[in-house]
């Protein structure tokens, strides 16, 4: 038998394969000899693990083949048009085998990724509408937080205090907010990571391109719902903001 690098790392870490015995595991086969080792290849779907033996077809117990036989056949030109041709090329070995299930490649990559690609495409609307509602939320609380403060901003701006100056104050103190919030659930969002493993191929959980656009739009969010009112405040009259007490 050949078996797949991901069996031959797992039964024999660090050691050669080859030569080695492995039962396959059917009730009519005994031991076989290992004299090749192949790359690993996900045959199933991109969640699957890569474990797999390989036995000659005449070696190999009708309950391994399962009556189904899988023709691959590479092309230079474009995969369809070498459709007919390997029907023609079956028929002329056995006129009665049945020929079914006839795909591209990237027919069936798509296939197997495909409730993969419709459940990521669920986790990413509702966390698209949760960092909007997150951002409205933000911006209500912080212009309200701002408007708040309106009497206290008049004070500095009657004791001489520049419009710059009352704007960095407030955007100090709400970009504070922001960075420990984005913190606190930078920290949850990377502890929950692992339960969308299953989602990700080729990204890892803790993406940190993900973690910096979340983290930077809300700051953004943030900073835009404190500049706006407190840009507004300044140009308040400051009796008429004393008044308001």
């Amino acid at each position: 038998m050949i078996v797949s690098e991901g069996i031959a790392r797992r039964l024999w870490p660090g050691e050669s394969a080859i030569g080695r015995r492995l039962n396959p595991g059917f009730s009519d086969t005994s031991c076989c000899a290992v004299v090749g080792v192949v790359g690993d290849v996900k045959t199933w779907g991109l969640a699957e693990t890569p474990l797999a033996i390989y036995l000659p077809y005449e070696q190999a117990p009708a309950l391994f083949l399962m009556r189904d036989i899988s023709l691959v056949v590479r092309t230079a030109a474009d995969p369809t048009s070498a459709i007919t041709a390997a029907r023609h090329a079956v028929e002329a070995t056995d006129p009665e085998l049945p020929v079914f299930g006839v795909a591209t490649m990237e027919q069936l990559v798509s296939r197997s990724a495909s409730q993969a690609r419709f459940d990521t495409l669920l986790v990413g609307i509702f966390a698209a509408l949760a960092l909007a509602l997150a951002s409205v939320g933000i911006y209500g609380v912080m212009s309200y937080s701002v408007a708040q403060r309106g009497h206290e901003i008049g004070v500095r701006m009657a004791l001489g205090a520049e419009s710059q100056d009352v704007v960095k104050l407030v955007l100090g103190n709400g970009m504070v907010l922001a960075l420990m919030g984005v913190g606190i659930g930078a920290l949850g969002a990377l502890a929950l990571t692992r339960l969308l493993a299953g989602f990700l191929f080729g990204v890892r959980p803790g993406d940190p391109l993900t973690f910096v656009g979340g983290s930077v739009v809300l700051a953004g969010v943030t900073l835009l719902a404190s500049y706006i009112p407190a840009r507004r405040a300044t140009k308040v009259d400051p009796m008429v903001a004393l008044r308001c007490e």
